[in-house]
């Protein structure tokens, strides 16, 4: 019995026998209302609710706990602690999920079993609930590393158990909800017939457009756009890349700026841009029109203006990723390869790109499931091109509401990410890709090729300047009456959304957007450095681990990334609307929707840093007595701040930012930033929502400075600049 074991027995112990077992709403531990009635009552705890026979299943969670008591009392460290141990966490569980699920809000979900004992129900899990759950599931890891599992490294099983618990919980249980309803028919009857009329249907797969004017299927858009969105994002991310690492250039600082712009803005947002730019009242279309009598047309809505609008949006996210595996190839390969003569295009054709596979391999995969899981883009700017994301939530929404169909075309998307994850790991292969070892490593960054630097200016520079007039048009938007007809400046969009008052009490927040904005702020914080350590513990098992279902586990966690907003918001009210999880109208889903939902960056992120950091700085660390823990505190988690900032940046500002999952999961209570926005655009107030949207960029640029403060940057011990040359006495 270790002590951290003993410690999770103690915690089990208290979350079943003290703690209220029941999360009820309007009641708290600070309330009178919860006091007057504990510890019976909808407030009790498990213990008390479970032997006083008023909720009976809770009675035997307590055995499982007295055993552990009993290894307590006994004290020591036996050869069997392992087994009892494991044996108490399986227990423990097993029996909570039964007790969970068998009973609702309602009464038993299985009609037999109300046969059997009468009608009971019960209320969503609490705090006393989430307590003994977790208690049981660590001190199941524990019991397996003692057996043996991982090389007997209890934080390294609890890891796994704990990312593999929750991933399970908030990832793949609400997914399979909805996508269950893909084998059934609208009245919830198992009908498999109708999956197969639906996933083969011609409106998917259809290849019309190869050999006529009619469409294809929109399984083919959707692959089509994202391929090229993948491949578009990756070069643009590594042009920037290399030109803020490799080069001289003077105004780095303003192309990076520009570079993270796009994803602190709503995605909508730049759609709209787009619009005022390019549609038929646009400016720059006025202009052409005026001065070279071209024609107005359309040619924005369809995939040219999808493509462009997520080219602007996802390429940050190829670059976040980019940028720390461009600094981490190591100098001294590329030294060594210019030693023996090779020309500046040949290292970095030979040695530096090569290096670089892991982190163009994620960045692809990343802007590829980005592009296919993207909603408000197609949205906007979609017109008769379809895809996946934008026919699923016209089928959820729609007049037909027909939610088999989209469940179906949600197995298509998945279908194409496992199969874009697959093609990754293929292409990767085993090859070492490591370059930030132990040794010293003193060298310099080799100068990229001419050719390769103007290759790199030519790409980045002109969408950075693009870049540069899609946010001037957003910025002026905030300050003009009516964007494209009247633009008298004015300040009213800001002063009705952020408007200030004196009053005799003090300053009083008038605007009608400081209540979304503060909530969000808030959701935003906490759910932001909960998804990076999530996210980086979930890389670490991965990029240093080896344990049974690796691949799968790693397929799992990329599950919500690659399902539409739409479809993880329905999935989320389907899973958590009614017990054993009842948190629908909380802050909380908010907050495990952004968790869970952003992970995957922070899991591809760290994969590719990690990737390129020697096993050995591992084992040196073990080998001085070190526990895992320790180490990847100590000499893993300095050497991921790349990692940890694209993580962190990424979380905060998509939590910032999001449109499609939490427009089903806001209240009245907790509205956010988008969904506030969404309705303005709604009722036509277009002049509002872009200040709106000012405001939340110029939030998440002050949040981004404050996360590269806080985090910092990694040092490798690398010269960045010539070292001064020794002149002889007297010369």
């Amino acid at each position: 019995m270790t002590r951290s074991a003993a410690l999770w027995l103690v915690l089990g112990g208290i979350g079943y026998a003290i703690l209220p077992w029941y999360l009820v709403e309007g009641l708290s531990p600070l309330s009178a209302k919860w006091w007057a009635s504990y510890p019976f009552g909808n407030a009790g705890s498990g213990l008390f609710l479970g032997w006083s026979g008023d909720r009976w299943w809770l009675g035997p969670t307590f055995l499982p706990l007295l055993v552990g008591a009993a290894l307590l009392v006994r004290g020591g460290r036996r050869p069997e602690d392992g087994r009892w141990l494991t044996w108490i966490g399986a227990a423990g569980l097993v029996w909570m999920v039964i007790a969970g699920f068998a009973i609702d809000h309602r009464n038993w979900t299985i009609d037999l079993f109300a046969e059997w004992f009468g009608p009971e129900k019960q209320a969503g899990m609490g705090y006393g609930a989430f307590a003994t759950a977790l208690a049981f599931l660590m001190v199941l890891a524990h019991g397996l590393a003692a057996r043996g599992f991982c090389r007997s490294d209890a934080f390294v099983v609890s890891a796994i158990a704990l990312v593999l618990g929750l991933v399970l919980l908030f990832v793949f249980f609400p997914i399979a909800q909805i996508l269950v309803s893909a084998v059934e028919d609208n009245n919830g009857h198992f009908a498999p017939g109708i999956f197969f009329v639906k996933f083969f249907d011609r409106s998917v797969w259809g290849l019309d457009c190869v050999y006529s004017n009619l469409r294809c299927g929109v399984a083919w858009n959707t692959l089509f756009l994202a391929v090229v969105v993948g491949v578009g994002t990756t070069v643009l991310g590594l042009a920037f890349a290399l030109i803020a690492l490799r080069t001289r250039f003077q105004a780095k600082g303003v192309l990076r700026a520009l570079t993270i712009l796009p994803i602190i803005t709503p995605p909508f947002v730049i759609g709209l841009a787009l619009i005022l730019l390019f549609g038929r009242s646009g400016a720059v279309t006025g202009l052409l029109f005026e001065w070279f009598d071209v024609p107005r047309t359309r040619w924005i809505y369809g995939f040219t203006g999808v493509f462009i609008a997520q080219m602007l949006a996802f390429t940050p996210i190829a670059f976040l990723v980019l940028i720390g595996v461009v600094q981490g190839i190591s100098p001294s390969l590329e030294e060594a390869s210019q030693t023996l003569r090779a020309s500046r295009w040949t290292t970095f054709r030979t040695v530096s790109l090569p290096l670089m596979r892991p982190g163009l391999a994620n960045a692809f995969l990343l802007g590829f499931v980005e592009s296919m899981a993207d909603f408000g883009n197609p949205l906007v700017l979609g017109g008769n091109y379809e895809v996946l994301s934008t026919k699923i939530f016209f089928a959820v929404v729609g007049a037909a509401h027909d939610q088999s169909r989209a469940a179906v075309l949600s197995i298509v998307l998945l279908t194409f990410t496992l199969g874009a994850f697959y093609a990754q790991y293929r292409w990767l292969g085993n090859r070492s890709y490591t370059t930030v070892t132990g040794k010293g490593d003193s060298g310099l960054p080799v100068p990229m090729p001419k050719r390769m630097a103007w290759l790199c200016y030519g790409t980045a520079i002109p969408w950075a300047m693009f870049t540069a007039v899609i946010y001037v048009v957003i910025l002026v938007g905030g300050f003009v009456k009516t964007m494209g007809r009247d633009y008298t400046p004015t300040l009213q969009h800001y002063i009705t959304g952020f408007g200030i008052e004196q009053t005799s009490r003090g300053l009083y927040f008038a605007g009608s957007a400081w209540d979304s904005l503060w909530t969000t702020i808030k959701v935003a914080a906490v759910a932001a450095p909960l998804t990076a350590i999530v996210g980086l513990l979930t890389a670490y098992l991965l990029a240093r681990q080896r344990f049974v279902g690796k691949r799968s586990f790693e397929f799992i966690t990329m599950l919500s990334f690659a399902i539409p907003g739409t479809v993880v918001g329905v999935s989320y009210i389907l899973a958590f609307n009614v017990p054993p999880i009842e948190i629908t109208g909380t802050g909380l889903i908010l907050v495990i929707c952004f968790i869970f939902r952003n992970m995957p960056v922070g899991v591809r992120a760290g994969i590719a840093t990690m990737s390129q950091i020697d096993r050995s700085l591992d084992e040196a660390s073990l080998t001085l007595g070190a526990r895992s823990f320790t180490t990847v505190r100590r000499v893993i988690l300095p050497l991921l701040r790349p990692a940890v900032v694209a993580s962190l940046v990424y979380a905060f500002v998509r939590a910032m930012t999001a449109v499609s999952a939490i427009i089903f999961l806001v209240s009245a209570q907790y509205n956010m930033a988008t969904a506030y926005i969404v309705g303005r655009v709604e009722a036509g107030e277009f002049g509002l929502a872009i200040a709106y949207s000012s405001v939340l960029i110029v939030v998440m640029l002050l949040a981004i400075l404050v996360i590269q403060l806080l985090v910092g940057e990694r040092r490798l011990g690398r010269r960045t600049a010539a070292a001064p040359v020794l002149q002889a006495a007297g010369g």
